[in-house]
């Protein structure tokens, strides 16, 4: 189900997108992409506190603990409306002095920039406020209705994108406010079914002294590590723009989006499996966790592979069919963010053991620091010159150090091996990628540019990576349930 909704939020989205860089032009796509980003750098609060609701609720379920489940759901629900408050004052004092003061964005648009920016923060600040009930969901595993309400959602974004060409009204500041109304409606939907549906979602004021400290000290280092994300996401975007303007941020959002949905792949796939994660942590289950740590990273290396590697090496022509003006720089922008996504689902599962634990102080300080590392390095190499792709040479190198420092803090905490993690991860799944990159390589080196030299790399990619994963990549065991699947569905043909 999570698959069916990411195919179609996927096709939805690459339509939208061309859509909107249409509609607004390339200058005020680029103001609301260096604007609503701006917004979500407060979403610093939320992220860390949506990871440390995650971790709690499903533990609880992996220890069958029911009414502390409905405890930890309900003080969560109060300290999201706190970070709600809080998130508005930071944007409306700090953050509404650094738009309009710090930002290269055109005189003439300055009142659109306000209009963009004011309905950002309201649809930002109601995502804020459903994050336990999404959070409450993917822990009792329901993702048949989280995929339900995501395809409502983009659905709705299709909606969004006729209303833009049909209505008469500026376009900038008609984009931010019907965003912010399909958020509201996401909202009331994710409530209702919840309420209904899922009996420790039914809130009632509930405050524990006890559980409030353990929920803010997880967050607290939730909320330095997702510091460091956001930093290094939107800070390259800010720091893009004050050296190049905002056409350069028109390319990053471009990319960014292309690197979005192609994450999408390994996000759907490790939304499924991080739930179990925990539950056998919870339940003490090591051998098992062991086994979800190798299998989750090998399989959302493959899988972001099989999407990453066509669109790295067809980035032009892809472009060229999704959009009718393709910003400078879009292409190698892409490109380079695929590499690095690519090289990051190495270190996959590694992250959700460590968040398992409970015990993520030095994890996210050690890794935080190295992500926070990447804006000033950038900046040093812009100041010199050099060409804005620096930035993402920067971030690749940055991924692989981390790859080795998270094995090394998490095999402090669980125990993990990384002889077994280089083994089965880093040279089982790696060598498949390298060896798999040979045919659509040679195929799109020989080929004429064109329609038909994407659908035949596409296609060479799909044959290639799933010939050495099967070969390669799996062991005897998940080549004997691949080969038994396999007899089940040529029997019911059959029958």
């Amino acid at each position: 189900m999570l698959y069916i909704r990411m195919i179609f939020t996927i096709l939805i989205s690459l339509y939208t997108s061309r859509v909107v860089l249409e509609v607004l032009g390339i200058s005020d796509f680029g103001i609301y992409n260096v604007a609503a980003g701006f917004v979500t750098m407060f979403g610093i609060l939320s992220n860390s506190m949506s990871n440390a609701t995650q971790r709690f609720l499903t533990f609880e379920i992996g220890k069958n603990d029911s009414i502390q489940l409905g405890r930890v759901f309900s003080m969560s629900v109060n300290i999201h409306y706190v970070i709600a408050f809080v998130i508005v004052l930071l944007a409306e004092t700090v953050g509404l002095w650094f738009v309009y003061n710090k930002l290269t964005i055109p005189v003439e648009r300055h009142q659109a920039l306000m209009w963009v920016y004011q309905f950002s923060i309201l649809t930002f600040v109601f995502n804020v406020i459903s994050v336990p009930y999404n959070a409450i969901i993917i822990a009792h595993e329901k993702m048949k209705v989280f995929a339900v309400i995501g395809i409502i959602e983009v659905s709705l974004k299709l909606i969004l994108v006729f209303m833009l060409q049909w209505l008469t009204f500026d376009k900038l500041k008609l984009y931010a406010f019907l965003m912010f109304l399909v958020s509201l409606i996401i909202r009331i939907i994710y409530t209702v079914y919840c309420r209904q549906n899922i009996k420790e979602s039914k809130y009632a004021f509930f405050w524990d002294l006890n559980l409030f400290k353990k929920l803010l000290q997880f967050a607290s280092w939730n909320l330095f590590g997702n510091s460091a994300v956001l930093m290094y996401g939107q800070g390259l975007n800010i720091l893009l723009n004050i050296f190049f303007g905002p056409i350069i941020n028109a390319s990053y959002g471009i990319a960014y989006r292309l690197q979005a949905m192609v994450n999408n792949f390994v996000i759907n796939f490790q939304t499924a499996l991080n739930p179990q994660i925990i539950k056998s942590y919870a339940s003490g289950d090591m051998t098992y966790m062991f086994d979800l740590i190798y299998k989750g990273a090998k399989y959302s290396l493959f899988l972001i592979f099989i999407f990453a590697l066509p669109v790295v090496l067809e980035t032009q022509t892809l472009l060229e069919i999704w959009l009718k003006t393709v910003p400078e720089y879009a292409a190698v922008f892409t490109q380079l963010m695929l590499i690095n996504v690519v090289l990051s689902n190495l270190s996959g599962s590694l992250g959700v053991a460590a968040q398992a634990t409970g015990n993520i102080k030095i994890y996210q300080i050690v890794i935080g620091i190295l992500l926070i590392l990447i804006i000033p390095v950038s900046f040093i190499f812009l100041k010199l010159g050099f060409n804005p792709q620096v930035v993402f040479y920067v971030s690749i190198v940055t991924s692989v150090i981390s790859l080795f420092l998270r094995l090394l803090i998490v095999r402090g905490l669980i125990g993990i091996k990384i002889r077994d993690y280089l083994l089965e991860v880093v040279i089982r799944a790696g060598g498949v990628c390298i060896l798999s990159i040979i045919l659509p390589f040679c195929l799109h080196y020989y080929l004429e540019i064109g329609l038909l030299r994407l659908f035949v790399v596409s296609l060479a990619t799909l044959f290639s990576i799933s010939f050495f994963v099967y070969l390669l990549g799996l062991d005897a065991t998940e080549k004997m349930f691949i080969r038994e699947n396999i007899i089940k569905i040529k029997n019911k043909f059959h029958e």
